[in-house]
């Protein structure tokens, strides 16, 4: 694994402390995370902060344990850097014994729901780890089959704007059949994108499905709700769940719905109208939206607006869908970076996928992937101001 070096850009500050310097004083990232903080041993394997940096004076400070986006400091209105993802000061506290957190994650083997932990593949009942409502989450994530965001992935720093993170996750691992070999590839851009690519090949016929779980707050002060930002989603499609969150294999029209972000409206608007039963079933916004952009990466697929900032992201991808959760959960339990408490609605997640328990909807964009194959694909979280 490469050691964490000192990268720095035009207008940034040095991200990093130099390995052996003998400083008594820690260098910070500009975000304010120590990297020594980031330096421990999970399960034999080493954990290290990582800061990515271009000229317009941008940073993403990316760890790999987990593969997990740390923070990301980018521009507001009044040129002011803010920090608009949420996490943890140190990776004692990501680890899953404090906190069970998918926070800037990669997740891996297969993001969302697989409906009872359960799909068939060549005749072969899969049977995977069940972690929520009898369903398998995000490839597993209670203490004994931990998915993909609580393990350490290699690491190498390409260049000051560019991370390469591999994962070999074992035939069988968590029961996923096939020897997988992934990387997550972050590449600050210099218009203040942050490219995400995925790639996967396999041993065996298998199923795929990665993502990040950021979750963004673009007023740069998690103490302030989401629910004022302006979303728009360029879907006229969603996926509706049950109550335990599992998709029904519909795929409905948001005419005339909360789920209509076609226009731009704020979060807040309908997220309690709990006379919808969708609403009422995800608790908020916990859905699939399907994406009118054909798997184009080019064309817009969501735009997130702060009007307290000025921030604006406007996400593209390959993908077919992307999960929108509105932070129903977060309840005020967990203590984020500069010790702020991550309160309900603190930030919202824009998670590029195939659709939800895809393995079991034949109907639906197939998430199988075979012995000479490549699996890609690519999210694009693009920071500007209006």
């Amino acid at each position: 694994m490469k050691h964490l070096r000192i990268t720095a850009g035009i207008g940034a500050l040095l991200a990093l402390a130099a390995c052996g310097s003998g400083n008594q004083t820690a260098t910070l990232t500009k975000s304010g995370l120590n990297p020594e903080k980031f330096k421990a041993e999970f399960k034999g394997d080493s954990t290290a902060l990582y800061t990515l940096v271009n000229a317009n004076g941008a940073e993403a400070c990316i760890t790999n344990f987990g593969g997990r986006l740390v923070s990301m400091m980018v521009p507001d209105k009044n040129g002011n850097f803010q920090d608009v993802v949420l996490g943890f000061d140190s990776i004692q506290a990501y680890f899953p014994e404090n906190n069970l957190s998918d926070f800037g994650a990669s997740i891996g083997r297969y993001a969302n729901r697989i409906n009872q932990g359960k799909f068939v593949i060549d005749g072969d009942t899969i049977q995977l780890p069940q972690n929520n409502f009898g369903h398998c989450l995000h490839g597993g994530g209670e203490m004994g089959d931990l998915g993909w965001q609580y393990r350490v992935y290699g690491a190498e720093q390409v260049n000051d704007s560019t991370l390469k993170l591999t994962m070999v996750s074992p035939d069988g691992d968590n029961q996923f059949p096939g020897t997988l070999t992934a990387t997550v590839t972050y590449t600050l851009l210099g218009d203040n994108s942050l490219d995400i690519k995925y790639t996967a090949t396999t041993d065996k016929p298998t199923i795929v499905n990665l993502t990040n779980h950021s979750y963004f707050n673009l007023s740069g002060d998690p103490t302030h709700p989401v629910t004022d930002n302006e979303l728009r989603v360029i879907a006229s499609g969603y996926t509706p769940v049950d109550s335990t969150y599992m998709t029904t294999g519909e795929i409905a029209s948001v005419e005339g719905t909360p789920f209509d972000f076609r226009s731009a409206r704020t979060v807040g608007e309908n997220i309690k109208d709990f006379s919808n039963e969708q609403i009422k079933n995800g608790n908020g916004y916990d859905h699939n939206f399907v994406l009118d952009n054909e798997g184009n990466v080019n064309n817009p697929a969501v735009e997130l607006y702060s009007p307290e900032s000025g921030i604006l992201l406007t996400v593209y991808t390959n993908e077919p869908g992307i999960q929108v959760y509105s932070g129903n959960f977060l309840d005020g339990s967990v203590t984020g970076k500069k010790g702020i408490t991550y309160n309900q609605h603190a930030g919202i997640c824009l998670e590029t996928q195939h659709y939800p328990d895809s393995p079991n909807k034949p109907q639906w964009p197939s998430v199988r992937l075979n012995p000479g194959e490549t699996y890609n694909s690519e999210c694009i979280y693009k920071f500007s101001v209006k």
